[in-house]
């Protein structure tokens, strides 16, 4: 897979997608990263990449035509591409839309600056805007990161073990259960004995009951968004009747 990222700070993102699992997988030729920056497009001797905003007010806004230029420069280097703006004005980002990023050969990351970007490119240009929080970063860099290093994870042969991505939170629409590592007892507290008794099948049950039940007290809204079976439902009935005996 190939992301193109358009940044004012081109070595922010080389940086970030050097490291980790995203740095292994570009080693390894499943994905491939590449930056632009839009001063390099510009056609004034300033190389001026914005202008205040209409109407008035504070700050500046990322103007239209290097970010045209741009884009289709990209666009020419590459063919097409689903262009993502970040902003947060944008949709919310999940693990579902990461899962349909990652499944595309490409993918134009355009990460806003300053008030924004001129209203005017992002309906022409944009297919879509992304939010990976309700607050604001100084510009969308921090955010395409993200967005990286979800889908980096997600290609073929990224992690040394392909189930540990689809035991992730989100990935099932639940949050993760709880893990244990050594020693067995320490000060903080005892590893389930669950854990420790080799039986897969109950192992498999326990894990999936915290899931469940971590996802009803931390994410209730995202438990309202699943579809469960009739073992989840039994499951998660099981861990409401046990932290409400625990509680009393």
């Amino acid at each position: 897979m190939r992301i193109d990222v358009i940044t004012l700070f081109p070595d922010f993102i080389d940086g970030c997608a050097r490291i980790g699992v995203v740095g292994r997988a570009r080693e390894r030729g499943l994905l491939e990263v590449r930056t632009w920056n839009p001063r390099d497009f510009a056609t004034d001797v300033h190389r001026t990449v914005d202008s205040r905003p209409f109407g008035g007010g504070p700050g500046m806004l990322m103007a239209i035509e290097p970010l045209r230029t741009t884009i289709q420069a990209v666009r020419d280097a590459g063919g097409p591409a689903k262009v993502v703006c970040t902003s947060p004005q944008g949709t919310r980002l999940t693990q579902e839309k990461v899962a349909d990023y990652a499944r595309r050969e490409r993918l134009i990351l355009l990460c806003g600056r300053y008030e924004g970007v001129d209203e005017r490119l992002l309906g022409a240009m944009v297919d879509e805007e992304i939010s990976i929080g309700d607050y604001v970063l100084s510009g969308g860099e921090l955010a395409a990161a993200v967005v990286i290093d979800a889908v980096g994870r997600l290609q073929d042969g990224a992690l040394n073990d392909a189930q540990s991505a689809e035991q992730d939170s989100f990935a099932d629409g639940l949050l993760d259960c709880p893990h244990y590592t050594r020693p067995v007892s320490d000060a903080f507290g005892e590893v389930p004995a669950v854990l420790l008794s080799g039986d897969h099948a109950t192992i498999r049950r326990w894990r999936r009951k915290q899931a469940l039940g971590r996802t009803w007290l931390r994410r209730p809204d995202l438990l309202a968004r699943a579809t469960l079976d009739a073992e989840a439902q039994a499951l998660l009935e099981e861990f409401r009747r046990e932290h409400r005996a625990g509680m009393d």
